[in-house]
């Protein structure tokens, strides 16, 4: 059965003094995630345990971001991580330090059978 991408949100997060990519990635899922309400799977009475999420998480170092960690703090379905060139560096030659900007891109996939599915004329207003 095709799936269909229902959701997508989009975080950001940082690192101000670690300069780690890992925290920030996750303070980027965080972010997207509080931005989702997912009523939609319940109210059509789809088990969230069952989608497929793929996260893409980008940073300037990919290879310094633990995908295992960021995969971990995705609390429903089946995640999946990428780990792409993105985000921000912010250094600071005062202090010597680089501030890690990450983003993070969530969407969400189930399998939908289109021909189920139509469009119904609204209700009449009474």
């Amino acid at each position: 059965m095709p799936e269909k991408r229902l959701i997508l949100e989009m975080g950001t997060g940082n690192d101000l003094f670690g300069g780690d990519y890992t925290k920030a990635a996750c303070r980027a899922v965080q972010d997207a995630l509080h931005h989702s309400v997912l009523s939609l799977f319940r109210s059509l009475g789809y088990d969230t345990q069952n989608m497929r999420v793929q996260v893409t998480i980008g940073v300037q170092q990919p290879d310094k971001v633990d995908a295992a960690v960021v995969r971990a703090e995705l609390p429903r379905g089946k995640p999946e991580v990428r780990v792409v060139f993105g985000g921000l560096d912010v250094h600071d030659p005062v202090q010597d330090t680089t501030h890690v900007i990450a983003t993070a891109a969530i969407e969400a996939f189930l399998p939908i059978e289109s021909d189920s599915w139509r469009l119904a004329a609204p209700a009449p207003h009474g």
